[in-house]
């Protein structure tokens, strides 16, 4: 049993987003084998509920509550100091000081590093023992955010964009390896990052297919005369509320001029002023809800139309483990180890969201066959234990390569890798 340290951006729990479904699963299976020291942010207050059950699994746990207007002014001094405001956004002095105390009273035999931003944390650290997974290339999404903003926050996204890159690069040119949510997204920032190749690799998000599994003891959540399409996710987290907007916008009215009975839901806490606007005859928008399943089960069709996302987007996931239609971003699609148009419908723009959507409300056999194509999919290539395996034979890796004698260790270390 070895101490692992696991510095984390957001807490592991509940797992009721992308990344924290992510990180989760991680703690889940790293503390089966070992002592985890875990440091975090709580962002939101709701989650501190959950630090006992978080704590149960550790060994030692830091939580540092994550004040976000003070964070954002706190960020600024990136400016100043030539760095990507999201190192100052996530920086704490008492976690830099849990983190030199844990590493001074105990014996770290590795750390582990979940998004780039904590591994400011890292830095007194061998960086052969440490394991980065960045998830995403973040620095791609504020390059893309300045695309889709005018000045002055189109400078203060591309700036972003660049200084984020050149913080990644360095991170994952110093650690033993990086991990990235899908081996397309490992090939992407091998080519930003080509000094890097060779040092990354995809590790798939996951999902449970257990508790996302189709019930029809579920009661529907919507009235008998509509037809429902429904997007899930948290709803201030600027990629999913572009997606409403612009399908809200571009997307829904040409549909309910055909189908007048269709009403799209939006599911998911904190909905931004600008979503909560959406809210009409045509548009029901849920706010947080006790459980998304009975949407996902009990909509016509799942719609993931985002635009700036990256990386397995586990909504779509979920969706598919629950044998529903779903139509997503092409770009989405992509990412997945699916094949679009049998297990899922890929649409690029707003006529094809049209005629993907239509195409399944006029034919509910077809789309049962799609969804239940989609389950089968997700229970074949996306369960968490065999992706968190990944990560965790490269941590067998960096723990053989420390406790052997120096003449064995490239040799034990070797034999942890498949």
């Amino acid at each position: 049993m070895a101490n692992i340290l696991f510095l984390v951006h957001r807490m592991p729990w509940p797992p009721d987003k992308g990344d924290k479904a992510r990180s989760h699963h991680m703690l889940r299976q790293f503390a089966e084998k070992h002592r985890v020291f875990l440091g975090t942010f709580v962002d939101d207050p709701a989650d501190a509920q959950h630090e006992p059950a978080v704590r149960a699994l550790c060994a030692d746990a830091h939580f540092v509550p994550l004040h976000r207007q003070r964070a954002r002014l706190a960020s600024l001094r990136g400016l100043l100091q030539g760095q990507p405001l999201t190192l100052p956004y996530y920086h704490d002095a008492g976690l830099a000081d849990w983190v030199h105390r844990t590493q001074s009273n105990h014996t770290i035999d590795a750390t582990v590093v979940f998004s780039s931003c904590m591994a400011q944390y890292s830095r007194a650290v061998d960086p052969s023992r440490v394991l980065v997974d960045m998830v995403d290339v973040d620095s791609a999404k504020w390059t893309e955010y300045a695309q889709r903003h005018s000045w002055p926050m189109s400078w203060v996204y591309r700036r972003e964009g660049r200084q984020l890159l050149a913080w990644e690069r360095a991170v994952a040119g110093s650690a033993n390896h990086t991990f990235f949510a899908t081996e397309k997204e490992a090939q992407f920032f091998a080519r930003l990052a080509p000094e890097c190749a060779g040092r990354v690799s995809g590790m798939n998000s996951g999902v449970d297919a257990d508790f996302f599994e189709p019930r029809t003891d579920r009661p529907s959540p919507f009235r008998a005369d509509e037809q429902a399409l429904v997007f899930t996710g948290v709803m201030d987290y600027w990629p999913n509320v572009d997606a409403v907007l612009w399908f809200a916008k571009d997307v829904l009215p040409a549909l309910r001029n055909r189908y007048p009975r269709l009403r799209f839901y939006v599911v998911g806490r904190n909905p931004t002023p600008a979503v909560l606007a959406l809210q009409s005859d045509a548009v029901t928008v849920t706010a947080a809800v006790p459980d998304v399943r009975p949407y996902i089960q009990h909509g016509q069709v799942v719609v993931a139309p985002l635009r700036l996302a990256r990386g397995i987007q586990n909504k779509v996931l979920e969706a598919m483990a629950m044998g529903r239609p779903v139509v997503a971003a092409q770009s989405c699609v992509q990412a997945l180890d699916v094949k679009p148009g049998q297990e899922i419908i890929a649409a690029h723009d707003g006529a094809g969201y049209i005629a993907a959507i239509a195409s399944l409300l006029d034919d509910p056999q077809a789309a049962g066959t799609l969804g239940a194509a989609g389950r089968a999919r997700v229970m074949h290539s996306y369960g968490w234990r065999a992706q968190i395996g990944l990560i965790e034979a490269r941590l067998d890796f960096v723990l053989a390569s420390r406790a052997a004698p120096p003449v064995q260790r490239a040799t034990a270390a070797a034999a942890c890798l498949p």
